[in-house]
């Protein structure tokens, strides 16, 4: 590595280097931060606090679909078991998935927990 030392008025020691390394030193850094985050997320998964989701079911949210129809279909419940999970009725839950209505926030939260997701998941 080529590097050049140099002393600032006010004493302070800096290096200069050439650009090229630099920006090699960023990738080698980008890439350290990519590999703990890696590292945290299987932890988290290990202890059971991540959950990977199939590719099909993500590409539905991200299409526009109801999160909160998506998520009920993932989890194997009928509209039927989420809405009294959930203490609303089937019609409400309908109205929701649909598009239809929005949900409360209360409902949200009652119908994310019985989801086993949090309220950011479905809104």
């Amino acid at each position: 590595m080529t590097k050049q030392i140099i002393t600032t008025p006010n004493g302070e020691r800096m290096v200069v280097l050439p650009e090229g390394e630099y920006q090699s030193l960023l990738e080698a850094a980008e890439e350290a931060e990519d590999l703990a985050a890696i590292h945290r997320f299987e932890e988290k998964l290990a202890a059971g606090e991540e959950e990977l989701v199939p590719a099909e079911f993500v590409h539905r949210m991200l299409e526009g679909e109801s999160p909160v129809l998506v998520w009920r279909e993932y989890r194997g419940l009928s509209a039927r078991a989420l809405a009294e999970a959930a203490g609303i009725s089937q019609a409400y839950l309908s109205q929701i998935e649909s598009g239809k209505r929005d949900g409360t926030i209360g409902t949200m939260k009652k119908i994310a927990e019985a989801l086993k997701v949090t309220i950011d998941e479905l809104v």
